[in-house]
Order: structure tokens, then sequence, then C-alpha cells
């Protein structure tokens, strides 16, 4: 999982990736490709 600054270039980066927000931090997850995970610092 990559931690970020900001994480709009790394949802560009696969088609699946999802912006997802959970306990007031924000999150790409990608179901069929896992090494994309992403959070927000």
């Amino acid at each position: 999982m990559k931690i970020a600054s900001s994480l709009k270039s790394l949802k560009k980066r696969d088609l699946d990736s999802k912006l997802v927000r959970r306990r007031g931090r924000i999150y790409i997850i990608n179901k069929k490709n896992p090494k994309f995970k992403a959070r927000q610092k």
C-alpha cells in the first residue's frame, strides 16, 4: 500500500480503482489488481 499526500494521480493508474472514505481517511481500493491500493496521508 502506498501512502500519498494526493491520490488523484494514483486513481488514474487503473480504471478499476475506486476512491473510498473510511474512518476519516481516503483510500484507493482495487479488487482486480490489489497492488494499486493507496491511502492518503
